[in-house]
């Protein structure tokens, strides 16, 4: 979601600023905007739309100072305009927010309405935190009254006219790092990325933790209090920086779906080639457990339903899938013996970590599975699974999902182990063909060039199917996703044997639909559904394997047909996944969509 950059400490800050908010560019935004505080004034430039357009007002009219902060907005309360573009700011206080004041309707009836001069619900902190200072509260107290006051969730960068010299960070409910820069320079950030050139060391703040970074300093304060706290200063991976840059790629989503191999193998290497995992892993809430919920939103919620098949096939533990919004509100039941894990790339994303604290207070066993180990969910829970995606920057998830398919994967055959489902000898051969993907998903990337050529038949489309069977179907649902996500193509993933029950209203000549078909035991149960479709002029494009490719006989001459390596069932989702966004990438490619960066998304959705 939107993004914060402070700076502290930095001759150039307003064009520090910008390039950190330029590094942010990946969360989703729609206005930006920058404040710096000099001889006790606020000088301020916001502007609609990207990036590029504040740089040049910011070019032309550079702001004073050395201490400023950053935003860029994706838009919750009111529009995507300048007058709601962050910064915000009264007569002593400029701020910038993530998140959302819920009770901010309640709060501002409290004031002259026309103090406000903006729609946003993050107004009302400026004002609250202004009336204190108004009454002759030092900043520290003005912040300890205003925080009982707000309902939801902040992280909040803060400026003082009377505090000139410091910069202030809050936050609850979303996150919020402090970055140790060279030579005194001090950095806050929504996200380790944004400065991640510029510093040795990052600071993750904790839940309801306050901070003020002056003079090349840092202290911290827990709860709103006055006394200060020890957060451990970690250092940060020299890899970060050479993640921010495309290479000889057009886009970071090519870019990040060509590493796959390299990061399932580093995957691999904690989960497969090396046992130290397992003992993390505590015998009892597994082996006993009753049942699995797996809770997540978006592309880690079809990784979820993949990880169904396998829990309930291989393990034999029976497993429920949620979508993190609905699931604290629809008051699950939850045995005392089952078990939770929750599945989030980033470890931010609100309904997630709702779900997550909201299971803890019923006394369940909670794991999650994250790519970032430092990250809100990781420290909420009672035991965490890592992906080694490195930083994905497209908006659109691929080398996230695949990682955390194959950490679910291992984790299946392990609780299968366990559970005294199968044997040391049939979890080896498991471990086996885990060894076998890298290569296997090298190889499936060979196909490029053909799914370009595919490419402009989607040029004038409207509408498209996706169909599998088994733990094919969620890849459907995936890759239907990912072509909404970034061609803006309205696009649905469907069991196969669900065509007659609706779906199959809508064949026509026009409509692509884009068939998962392994040879595998339900190879001629959706053969006959192709069938279906074609009997219908559809346009079916096929993906199945050697085996499969000489099943159809002449039945291949009424579609086209991809070619994908041969691969054991229990790991065709993760080959299969492959093909489903190079064919969303080079359809978007040919439209000419922003790709990076697709209207009205956002990577990390951190608020509700």
């Amino acid at each position: 979601m939107c993004g914060i950059v402070g700076i502290n400490g930095a001759p150039d800050v307003c064009f520090d600023l910008l390039a950190g908010l330029k590094r942010l560019e990946y969360r989703g935004y729609d206005s930006a905007g920058v404040a710096t505080l000099f001889n006790k004034e606020f000088h301020r430039q916001r502007a609609e739309g990207k990036l590029i357009n504040l740089e040049r007002i910011v070019k032309e009219h550079p702001l004073p100072g050395i201490i400023g902060i950053g935003h860029t907005r994706w838009a919750t309360h009111g529009g995507p305009t300048t007058s709601n573009a962050h910064p915000h700011q009264g007569q002593y206080v400029a701020l910038v927010h993530n998140g959302i004041i819920e009770n901010h309707r309640e709060l501002r009836a409290g004031f002259d309405q026309t103090l406000f001069q903006s729609e946003t619900d993050s107004e009302v902190v400026v004002h609250l935190l202004d009336a204190y200072i108004k009454k002759g509260y030092d900043h520290a107290a003005a912040i300890q009254a205003t925080l009982p006051q707000l309902k939801g969730s902040y992280a909040l960068a803060v400026l003082f006219k009377n505090a000139p010299d410091t910069l202030v960070g809050i936050c609850r409910g979303s996150p919020l790092v402090i970055g140790h820069g060279k030579e005194g320079r001090l950095f806050l950030a929504s996200d380790i990325f944004a400065f991640a050139d510029y510093c040795e060391s990052v600071t993750y703040l904790e839940e309801g933790d306050w901070t003020e970074l002056k003079n090349g300093t840092v202290t911290i304060y827990s709860h709103g209090s006055t006394h200060p706290v020890t957060r451990p200063s970690l250092p940060i991976s020299a890899d970060i920086a050479s993640q921010a840059t495309k290479g000889l790629y057009r886009h970071f989503m090519l870019k990040e779906i060509m590493e796959q191999p390299e990061v399932l193998q580093n995957t691999l290497e904690k989960y497969a080639h090396s046992e130290a995992w397992l003992t993390k892993m505590p015998t009892n809430p597994w082996k006993k457990a009753s049942g699995l919920s797996i809770v997540a939103c978006g592309t880690s919620f079809y990784a979820g339903c993949v990880a169904k098949y396998w829990f309930e096939e291989i393990a034999r533990l029976p497993v429920a899938v949620d979508i993190a919004s609905e699931y604290r509100y629809r008051h699950p039941a939850l045995p005392a013996d089952s078990c939770a894990l929750f599945i989030s790339q980033s470890g931010e994303t609100a309904d997630t970590l709702a779900a997550a604290r909201f299971t803890k207070q019923k006394k369940i066993y909670c794991a999650s599975l994250v790519n970032v180990a430092e990250s809100s969910l990781a420290r909420e829970v009672d035991q965490v699974f890592q992906t080694y995606a490195g930083f994905e920057i497209g908006v659109a998830s691929t080398k996230t999902f695949t990682t955390q398919l194959i950490v679910l994967a291992a984790l299946t055959a392990e609780v299968a182990l366990l559970r005294g489902e199968i044997s040391a000898e049939e979890r080896a051969t498991l471990q086996k063909d885990l060894l076998m993907l890298p290569r296997l998903v090298e190889e499936t990337l060979k196909i490029q060039g053909s799914l370009q050529r595919l490419a402009p038949q989607f040029e004038r489309v409207k509408a498209a199917l996706y169909l599998g069977r088994g733990a094919l179907y969620p890849v459907a649902l995936e890759g239907a996703l990912k072509l909404k996500e970034i061609s803006y193509i309205h696009a649905e993933g469907y069991a196969a044997g669900e065509l007659k029950h609706g779906p199959i209203a809508l064949i026509d000549d026009k409509i692509p639909v884009v068939v998962l078909a392994p040879h595998d035991v339900l190879f001629e149960k959706i053969l006959s559904n192709v069938q279906e479709v074609l009997a219908r002029k559809g346009q079916v494009i096929l993906f199945t394997d050697n085996d499969g490719a000489r099943a159809l006989n002449t039945l291949a001459e009424g579609m086209q047909v991809c070619i994908l390596p041969k691969v054991c069932s229990f790991l065709a989702p993760i080959v299969y996944t492959v093909p489903m966004q190079l064919l969303a990438y080079h359809v978007a490619a040919f439209k000419g969509t922003d790709i990076d960066q697709p209207r009205n998304l956002a990577k990390s959705v951190t608020v509700e």
